[in-house]
């Protein structure tokens, strides 16, 4: 199991629900969630395989910013 941690610019609950079902998507049976009590936002997936070009990418084509942290 592999865990990866981003730096994102989403602020709202509904906006975060929104992109962990779009990842939901392309990485099914990982475990997603934000922390948008965190200044970073963070977001954290737990998934047997993880590519961080595609989370960002996800992001990015619904209007966020997203980093690896």
């Amino acid at each position: 199991m592999m865990i990866e941690v981003f730096k994102t610019n989403v602020q709202e609950v509904e906006q975060s629900q929104m992109i962990v079902e779009k990842l939901l998507e392309h990485f099914p049976n990982s475990a997603i969630n934000f922390d948008l009590e965190d200044c970073d936002k963070i977001l954290r997936i737990h998934s047997l395989s993880i590519s961080n070009r595609k989370i960002i990418a996800v992001l990015n084509a619904n209007g966020f910013h997203c980093e690896v942290l």
